[in-house]
């Protein structure tokens, strides 16, 4: 099977409309993989409860890592 790469864009009717015409001999069926950008942030919650569930992090549930109380430092409240 041969593969052409190409962009385009999906109208309001959901017809796909390329930027550019293809080198194809037509009328002939083609099969498209359609590919959509994803949302490049992510929630903080999301991005937290990966965190959490990620082994990297694990050594941070260690005894000798809880090393702060909530007597140590001062109180930080923002004026904005």
């Amino acid at each position: 099977m041969k593969a052409i790469e190409t962009t385009g864009t999906v109208d309001s009717e959901r017809l796909i409309v390329l930027d550019e015409p293809v080198a194809v001999e037509g009328p002939t069926r083609v099969r498209l993989i359609i590919l959509l950008p994803e949302d490049a942030d992510i929630g903080e919650e999301e991005w937290l409860k990966a965190a959490a569930r990620n082994p990297a992090f694990d050594f941070l549930r260690e005894p000798d890592e809880d090393i702060y109380t909530l007597a140590d430092g001062r109180s930080f409240h923002d004026a904005a």
